[in-house]
């Protein structure tokens, strides 16, 4: 796994992974489908699905830590910022060798480029929220909420899936 060949995947994550509309029933029934997949893998995690303007859901599952929270919300941060997925800008300045601090000035505390957050593009809208987990290694993270993305519009997972 090329971190070239992971980025070219999440272009296509990031491009194909679009709403028709966005509200807060379909972050509900998100919400809970990204749930009901993590407590099948017991994975320890928070999951967050905020608009820009406000939260929508939060769940955390047993085993979650008071950490998630905080890695939640740097995680939304970046994608806010970006409008792109976090583990994609990550990345992405691990492929220049940069981090957020050198590159654009963002501090640590408050923003961090790891994977486990999606944006929510809406059609015609562009980037109007995003979908966070947190609680497991950052690949699994980014992967989990991928698949909950695509199951949730209708796609196959497994075409949009990270290799390796």
């Amino acid at each position: 796994m090329s971190i070239e060949k992971d980025l070219s995947v999440i272009a296509e994550q990031e491009a194909r992974l679009v709403f028709p509309s966005f509200d807060a029933e379909r972050a509900l029934a998100l919400g809970m489908r990204l749930r009901q997949m993590a407590s099948a893998r017991q994975a320890p995690v928070v999951i967050d699905i905020s608009l820009i303007s406000m939260p929508l859901f939060f769940t955390a599952l047993s085993g979650a830590t008071p950490d998630n929270p905080h890695w939640v919300r740097r995680k939304r941060a970046c994608v806010f910022r970006f409008f792109r997925s976090s583990y994609g800008v990550g990345l992405s300045l691990k492929l220049k060798g940069s981090t957020l601090a050198e590159t654009f000035g963002l501090p640590d505390a408050d923003f961090a480029a790891h994977g486990g957050s999606f944006p929510i593009h809406v059609e015609g809208a562009g980037c109007v929220g995003a979908v966070t987990v947190s609680g497991l290694p950052q690949r699994e993270d980014h992967a989990l909420v991928v698949a909950a993305l695509a199951d949730e519009l209708g796609l196959d997972p497994t075409s949009l899936a990270l290799s390796g």
